[in-house]
């Protein structure tokens, strides 16, 4: 084989590596990924809890400028920083956990600024009812994981929903009906 020929396989197998480069699938990291919600109270103060598990994926095709995010919430895991509060939304006037124990939100479309991610377009499920939201995203870091020595990738997004939307208005308006929603993931590429 002349060098001209050994070249141009060279040249060849680059360019087919290149175009079939896989997107890359990201395993949330539940220990570092939460939603967080706050409300006007009363118009005394802004209140604000989280869910404490929350699970998903995120895959990242870098070279197409693509990803989707799917995003598992167990409502039953609120935390509202008092016991009798975490019970009494879980009832049926809000999350109704007894018969919807997760929600969940699933990107239709991630829109990028160069290699960032600027916003996140998705249908977000709670109580069985599903509405289209946006995302903002604030902040993203793609980076190779300090401690497990694998990519990792972060975010932090933002969105303002209507609680009554998704059934759970009561006490509307003099408990915030708006209510704005915050992601902080963390997500670790698969084995």
């Amino acid at each position: 084989m002349n060098t001209l020929t050994q070249l141009s396989a060279a040249l060849m197998i680059t360019a087919s590596a290149t175009v079939m480069a896989a997107p890359t699938t990201y395993t949330i990291d539940g220990s570092h990924t939460f939603v967080r919600f706050t409300y006007d109270h009363l118009g005394l103060s802004s209140q604000s809890s989280q869910f404490n598990r929350t699970t998903g994926t995120v895959v990242w095709d870098q070279e197409a400028g693509t990803a989707d995010v799917q995003v598992v919430i167990d409502t039953t895991s609120v935390e509202t920083g008092f016991p009798l509060f975490n019970e009494h939304i879980q009832g049926e006037d809000f999350f109704n956990t007894a018969e919807y124990p997760t929600a969940t939100f699933n990107s239709t479309q991630v829109v990028f600024d160069g290699e960032r991610p600027v916003a996140i377009e998705g249908e977000l499920t709670i109580k069985g009812i599903t509405h289209p939201v946006t995302l903002e995203v604030t902040h993203f870091a793609a980076m190779p994981h300090p401690m497990l020595q694998r990519d990792a990738i972060g975010a932090n997004a933002t969105t303002v929903i209507n609680r009554s939307d998704f059934d759970a208005g009561k006490y509307a308006p003099y408990v915030g009906d708006e209510v704005t929603l915050t992601l902080s993931l963390e997500a670790i590429v698969q084995d």
